[in-house]
């Protein structure tokens, strides 16, 4: 058996002083570097968004962030600017140890579909390769941590769950938006897919 700790979205984006902070989103940062030693593989994700992505309110003309559009892939929530490739909004935490990561996984480079799950683009079909890379290196039991636990982590755990892998969620090592009940939604959602949360 081999364990890998998928670290989701540990960005200054996504941190206090971010363009999408997550309340005491950097709190985790010390609890999962601590994390790491006790799995044979440590995965980064890393949100990377073209400017101008259909994800950002700003795209849409007399729309606001949290608003929600269709998309042709479904429902999508808009987003304020984030996570921008090359900023410095789109960096890892400064005291994330990105260092022991065997891999980085880039999602939401499609300007035109955004990316939550660590393994599929938001069309549920698209693959991001984190799947493949797993699978090669044998990995079967899955701890995901990170940001945010209703959206992107959700995601990510949900599809790990349905595409075969153990997965765990340690929810000390999360922090989640809540939007409109999101949080409930997201924890039942994962339960009834077969995620277990410690």
């Amino acid at each position: 058996m081999t364990a890998a700790l998928i670290v989701i979205d540990v960005q200054t984006g996504f941190c206090p002083g971010g363009t999408l902070a997550v309340p005491d989103g950097d709190a985790i940062v010390p609890g999962i570097n601590a994390r790491m030693d006790a799995f044979d593989h440590v995965i980064l994700t890393q949100d990377w968004h073209p400017a101008g992505h259909s994800s950002f309110a700003s795209s849409h003309a007399g729309k606001s962030p949290y608003d929600v559009i269709e998309m042709p892939y479904g429902p999508q929530v808009l987003w304020p600017d984030h996570c921008i490739q090359g900023t410095a909004d789109a960096a890892f935490h400064r005291n994330l140890n990105a260092d022991r990561a065997r891999a980085i996984v880039r999602k939401g480079m499609n300007r035109s579909v955004d990316s939550y799950s660590a393994f599929f683009e938001n069309d549920h079909a698209t693959p991001t390769g984190l799947d493949g890379l797993l699978r090669t290196l044998g990995v079967t039991d899955l701890t995901l941590v990170g940001l945010a636990l209703d959206f992107c982590v959700n995601f990510s755990a949900v599809d790990a769950a349905k595409l075969g892998y153990v997965v765990t969620v340690e929810q000390a090592l999360t922090r989640a938006i809540d939007l409109g009940g999101s949080l409930d939604a997201a924890r039942t959602g994962m339960v009834a897919a077969g995620v277990t949360l410690v």
